[in-house]
């Protein structure tokens, strides 16, 4: 009959036989949950490669542009180079086209005419 009403305090230090169990109810972080420690190093050194690097990707975009537009340099220049070659024969075979571009590019005449400029 008194054991209903006789409530036992547990002992508040422990035996020596017992395990001390404490838990701890502190929910980790998502981070922490999914993600290792390795796994986040290896992410932040394959990020540092990619974008930071000496080789980074925003570097080889300037390079890859820089190229091309040396690329478009060079075959203006051939262009060019070859339209010259192509007047420097055609000058040196042609003695109506010498005096054309002497007459027109360096203003020449002959003793008997006059040249009147109009720009």
């Amino acid at each position: 009959m008194n054991e209903d009403n006789t409530k036992k305090e547990p002992d508040s230090s422990p035996s020596a036989s017992e395990p001390v169990v404490t838990k701890t109810t502190q929910k980790k972080s998502w981070a922490r949950r999914y993600l290792a420690v390795p796994t986040v190093i290896g992410i932040a050194l394959v990020v540092y490669i990619a974008f930071f690097g000496e080789k980074s990707v925003t570097q080889r975009i300037e390079y890859q542009q820089a190229i091309d537009s040396l690329k478009t340099a060079l075959n203006q220049e051939q262009d060019t180079l070859e339209y010259y070659r192509d007047l420097n024969r055609r000058l040196s075979t042609d003695p109506q086209l010498m005096e054309q571009v002497v007459r027109e590019q360096y203003n020449m005449k002959r003793a008997h005419e006059d040249i009147y400029v109009v720009e």
